[in-house]
């Protein structure tokens, strides 16, 4: 073999190139290795997050909200996980439902708990609680121009440029979900809807409610959304009202008030009143065409205080009756 320069150069590519392979072989194989438990991780994690769905009566669909929900997070005071669920599955189930403990806020049931939804009059919730935060029991407010021209459901009896009661306004916007109810008592807090809607989405803000937004105070645009788990957190704070809570535990209401009969006379939409169903204590409805029927009903029995919501149900009655008859039964 001859020695030349050119030799012991071919030499030394000889005796390292078998090093340089074998680091590169081990480089592909812990990269390899890291790939496969980095999937696993991912596999684990996914099949967690679907027993914890499945857990929740989900009925066949993902908890992950949609791509406009996207980074909406749980209120303070909601709890998606930990309690003994409910499993019940409807043909036809509302686009978004909710069984929870008022007490607790663990959810018992749920069906696309993000999902944000036009939420219709349950808007409206959050009005009362503005109300009650904002004016004492024996205000009274001006029926203004804004008030009187409104559309949709509404009192009809509010008489032009005189003051009336507030309390009377409250019944008529949270048990017949008064739309000209509604903007009275807006204007009266804050001069106009557009302005009484920037305290409530400042309000929702303030409340963690990252699916809630409002463009009015009575729900008629559809425009004003939200998910169930914000409205479960809603319900928490509008049931420990007692401003609200005397008055939506009433199928109907007699209310004082400046009119030729003297008294307004309001009836509650709320279904489950309607039914006369056990422990019944709230809350409100709301319809429209594109939100369908919504609805947060409230029942108390005994020690232990459920709240039901739904949105664009089929049947609000009927679902609400049967979540709540097996979370009771459930959870006595």
């Amino acid at each position: 073999m001859r020695r030349s320069r050119r030799g012991r150069v071919i030499a030394r590519r000889t005796r390292f190139g078998p090093r340089l392979l074998a680091l590169l072989v081990l480089s592909i194989v812990a990269t390899a290795a890291w790939l496969i438990a980095a999937e696993g991780r991912t596999n684990d994690s996914t099949k967690s997050s679907a027993g914890n769905q499945a857990a929740l009566g989900d009925l066949g669909t993902s908890t992950r909200p949609p791509a406009r929900s996207r980074g909406a997070a749980l209120p303070p005071g909601i709890s998606l996980f930990g309690a003994k669920p409910i499993r019940l599955h409807f043909k036809q189930p509302p686009h978004a439902g909710l069984v929870f403990d008022l007490a607790s806020g663990q959810v018992l049931w749920a069906h696309h708990p993000l999902k944000r939804l036009p939420i219709a009059s349950l808007t409206k919730i959050m009005t009362a609680i503005i109300v009650t935060e904002r004016t004492r029991p024996h205000e009274r407010a001006l029926i203004t121009h804004e008030a009187l021209n409104y559309s949709g459901s509404g009192v009809g009896v509010l008489p032009r440029g005189r003051f009336v009661p507030v309390e009377g306004l409250m019944a008529g916007m949270l048990l017949p979900s008064g739309n000209d109810a509604a903007l009275a008592l807006a204007d009266h807090v804050a001069g106009h809807d557009r302005d009484f809607v920037k305290l409530m989405n400042e309000r929702a803000r303030l409340m963690g409610l990252g699916c809630t937004h409002y463009s009015s105070s009575y729900g008629l645009p559809d425009t004003n959304r939200s998910c169930v788990v914000d409205l479960a957190r809603l319900t928490q704070v509008a049931m420990s009202k007692p401003r609200i809570t005397r008055l939506v535990r009433k199928p109907q209401a007699k209310v004082r008030f400046p009119i030729k009969t003297g008294y307004l006379y309001v009836n509650s939409t709320n279904p489950l009143l309607r039914a006369r169903f056990p422990g019944t204590i709230g809350l409100k409805t709301g319809s429209t065409l594109k939100a369908g029927h919504c609805f947060v009903g409230v029942v108390q029995r005994g020690r232990r205080t459920l709240g039901v919501v739904l949105l664009h149900s089929p049947n609000s009655l009927l679902q609400a009756e049967k979540l709540l008859k097996k979370a009771f039964k459930l959870h006595p």
